[in-house]
């Protein structure tokens, strides 16, 4: 099993991947907190832990692949003080929270299957976890490294950092948040019980209006927003596993104190490997709702939105984002989506022609040191740009060899296929879409042919070429010959 690279914020380098035990990976990846429709910036990370996934399936892993989702703890701000996310939704929608959760978590599964994201082996909810979440909280407790205020818990990040690096994964300084923190109003900020202002929640104590609340050791309560990935990764994965996945915004305070949280219960840190993805922008701005710039994924795939012209395809969405380094910033735009869509178009017209080359008793094209450059590619740091560049380049001499200006052997064409077949599609993931679209194009082109052919019998040869250049201008050309009419995405 050739070695891959990756790049871990952890180490803030990138490591030669080595699993803790061989053969085997567990990966947890945080999931949605499920209090609206999924937008553009939910879709990323799936994609690009989905890639990963299959990268190492093709490799011989077996994985246990685990997705939480976030349905209690999440506060408005992402801060200790303030009302439940799923709370305040259902306050507005006038209905109850676990609502709330199943219906936006059915919609967030929903998206992923369209993007042809394979489903998670174990999907956690954070309110089916109490239990290990409190006992995980007694166990720091019990350490000496977190207090109880009130009928709420706060971790002691002072007396963590006595004897272990608060910040180790974000580079961030504890002298530095505290001199931050010292020049905030704790009043204001809702900071009285902490003994410092740094310190965050592990349980808060549930007001008598607050829907979401479970009896605890220290009253009538719900968890903080951290501590239900640290209770969650241990149960499913083991107190240390190999990959921890999440988005760049996740990297401080989130995974910061699941570090914290699980070496404080645990002596160690849960996750050997820290994988972090970029954010996407949206035409060189943040998504913000004081910009109106946010997208629903829906609203991508109808077109219903100011800043689109018409919608898009899942697989159109999934390519586009598998074009960008997972750690580089992603910028959205209609213009970029088109293009998306172009070179989509090219590759699964150079996969159909495949089926109709003619092939030689040898070949002027080797396709070998294709196959050779994607698994570096995808081996070095999950670069899938350039993997898919090579994907290109078998594009264009795949339609070399239709033009007759270059000769295929069969060993090169099996092994084009395969490459479409393995890293097209098994990998990169782009399969279902293909398959899915390509069978009603079929059937719907081979109608319009028919018509059209009907129609010449005729002689309305107006109606003729209306068809040829109505599918002509949606990016379908027709050939005719003497067998017949034949047709290619152009």
């Amino acid at each position: 099993m050739s070695s891959v690279d990756l790049y871990n914020t952890l180490s803030r380098k990138t490591e030669t991947f080595e699993s803790i035990v061989p053969d085997r990976i567990g990966m947890y990846v945080c999931g949605p907190t499920v209090y609206g429709p999924p937008h553009l910036g939910h879709v990323r990370g799936p994609i690009v832990f989905d890639v990963l996934r299959r990268f190492f399936i093709s490799k011989g892993y077996q994985i246990r692949f685990v997705r939480n989702i976030t349905d209690v703890g999440h506060l408005v701000g992402d801060a200790d003080e303030g009302e439940d996310k799923l709370q305040k939704q259902a306050r507005l929608e006038k209905i109850e929270p676990m609502e709330v959760a199943q219906t936006y978590a059915d919609s967030y599964n929903w998206v992923m299957d369209q993007m042809n994201v394979i489903r998670p082996s174990i999907e956690p909810r954070a309110s089916g976890h109490i239990i290990e979440q409190i006992e995980m909280i007694s166990a720091i407790i019990d350490r000496g490294l977190a207090y109880e205020v009130n009928g709420s818990v706060y971790f002691d990040v002072s007396a963590y950092s006595k004897i272990e690096n608060y910040g180790e994964l974000s580079g961030r300084v504890l002298d530095d948040l505290v001199a931050g923190a010292g020049n905030q109003s704790r009043d204001l900020e809702g900071q009285v019980e902490k003994r410092n202002a740094h310190d965050f929640a592990l349980w808060k104590k549930a007001s008598p209006e607050h829907i979401m609340q479970w009896s605890s050791p220290w009253g009538k309560g719900f968890p903080g927003w951290h501590i239900e990935c640290s209770a969650m990764s241990v149960k499913y994965l083991g107190e240390e596993f190999d990959i921890h996945g999440g988005g760049m915004d996740l990297l401080f305070p989130h995974h910061e104190c699941e570090i914290a949280q699980s070496k404080a219960a645990h002596n160690h840190a849960p996750a050997k490997y820290w994988v972090h993805h970029n954010m996407i922008t949206i035409n060189g701005q943040k998504m913000a709702k004081s910009l109106n710039n946010g997208i629903q994924v829906l609203q991508l795939f109808s077109g219903e939105h100011h800043l689109l012209t018409r919608g898009f395809g899942a697989d159109v969405l999934r390519f586009f984002v598998l074009q960008a380094h997972y750690r580089s910033t992603l910028d959205f735009s209609e213009e970029a989506l088109i293009a998306s869509e172009k070179g989509l178009q090219r590759l699964y017209a150079a996969e159909k022609l495949l089926s109709g080359l003619k092939v030689s008793n040898s070949s002027s094209l080797e396709f070998s040191d294709l196959k050779v450059a994607i698994e570096a590619a995808l081996s070095d740091d999950l670069n899938t740009p350039i993997a898919i560049a090579q994907l290109f380049e078998l594009a264009r001499r795949i339609n070399l060899v239709n033009d007759g200006k270059e000769s295929i052997d069969l060993v090169n064409l099996n092994m084009a296929k395969e490459l479409f077949d393995h890293v097209f599609h098994e990998i990169l993931g782009i399969k279902a879409a293909i398959e899915e679209n390509s069978g009603v194009l079929d059937g719907v082109v081979e109608l319009l042919i028919q018509l059209r052919a009907q129609a010449k019998t005729e002689k309305n040869y107006a109606l003729s070429d209306q068809i040829r250049n109505e599918l002509k201008s949606r990016g379908i050309e027709l050939m005719d010959s003497k067998e017949g009419t034949n047709w290619k995405l152009s």
